[in-house]
């Protein structure tokens, strides 16, 4: 039977109210016993709607790490934090899941890596697209050899106006940027995942600030504050791997076009191709015709042919508590994250410099 795993949230903002806490507390094998979050009355806050019996609210999560009775701690803070609290709460004997990305940048989430490494203790990404129904039955297909060898992608991460006027989105220094290492990093993720590819060669990108200073805009959450608006309202970028695929990589928070899609992969392989427009489609050609299908995720109605709905975020925690009970790898691995980031920070590099990136993974 399984042991009860005792799990610390370090950053009690919205992640983790809309996410990891509402999800972790439907797992009957785990208790939330501390809260961390810089404004105290935030980590209270969640300690009296989740914690168990004893919970602790703390505002520094180096003193929640010198409890040796915590099993896991979940970083859900901004992205320039990462990196620092998931070393330290590795390498003080603890699992990690850390919400995406996996740092700030690229050299933070190698450390990251090796932290993981060192401890041997398991570090995973909170790249939750991986576990819609879609995606799920997407991944069987590729893993199935139905497309064949993937040479072709597009990665998906288009909003016409909605940016985020919340918290640090708007500040590059807390994030890291804008669209494409927010939004962008989700589709990036599951087009590398989906073609089982993570060997980049080469990356070209460019970004833009078009849109971020108009002012009194129209947007989902508000007019944005267009002094304060220091990241990216767009970025793109084009990678070419080492075995010559390659992956179109689009992001906006704000765009004039109607072609919007958000953490969705279009896929062209040599047996078949894919995409997640509107709903999950399969194309390609049989007895010398071409043919589209789509693919019904629900029987009956219901979702889940057992009759039995679980959400993306549920169906997420309870495959990373699984993989630290039963000692195996986790969905997704430190390894695959790190190479989101080393992509990201190429695609703004090139963007600045106005050239080509050549990696070396």
């Amino acid at each position: 039977m399984s042991r009860i795993y005792r799990i610390a949230i370090v950053g009690c903002g919205g992640i983790a109210k809309g996410k990891h806490l509402p999800s972790l507390s439907k797992l009957s094998n785990i208790e939330l016993v501390a809260f961390c979050d810089i404004v105290e009355e935030r980590a209270q806050e969640a300690k009296d709607q989740y914690g168990a019996e004893g919970a602790a609210v703390y505002t520094d999560y180096r003193e929640l790490l010198n409890d040796s009775s915590i099993d896991i701690v979940h970083v859900c803070t901004p992205n320039d934090s990462h990196a620092e609290i998931s070393i330290a709460a590795l390498e003080s004997g603890k699992h990690v899941m850390s919400e995406k990305p996996m740092a700030k940048t690229a050299a933070d989430a190698k450390r990251m890596l090796e932290a993981a490494e060192r401890t041997g203790k398991k570090l995973t990404v909170g790249y939750n697209n991986r576990f819609r129904p879609d995606s799920q039955h997407l991944k069987k297909l590729c893993e199935g050899g139905e497309l064949g060898e993937i040479y072709y992608a597009k990665a998906h991460a288009i909003r016409r106006r909605a940016v985020p006027t919340w918290g640090v989105f708007l500040d590059e220094e807390k994030q890291g940027g804008g669209p494409l290492i927010d939004i962008g990093t989700h589709a990036l993720d599951l087009t590398l995942w989906m073609m089982n590819n993570y060997k980049p060669k080469v990356v070209l990108g460019t970004s833009y600030h078009k849109l971020s200073q108009t002012e009194n805009a129209a947007n989902a959450w508000g007019p944005w504050d267009p002094s304060k608006f220091t990241v990216e309202d767009s970025a793109f970028g084009m990678i070419v791997m080492e075995d010559g695929a390659s992956i179109v990589l689009e992001s906006s928070w704000a765009l004039n076009t109607l072609e919007v899609d958000e953490a969705k992969c279009t896929l062209s392989g040599t047996q078949g191709g894919a995409d997640m427009k509107g709903g999950l489609r399969i194309n390609g050609e049989k007895h010398s015709r071409l043919y589209t299908s789509e693919v019904e995720l629900k029987a009956g109605g219901v979702a889940f042919y057992d009759g039995k709905a679980e959400k993306d975020a549920d169906l997420e925690m309870r495959r990373w508590i699984e993989a630290i009970d039963e000692d195996k790898e986790p969905v997704v691995t430190p390894q695959q994250a790190y190479v989101v980031s080393l992509i990201l920070e190429a695609i703004y590099e090139s963007s600045r410099t106005g050239k080509a990136v050549y990696l070396d993974v």
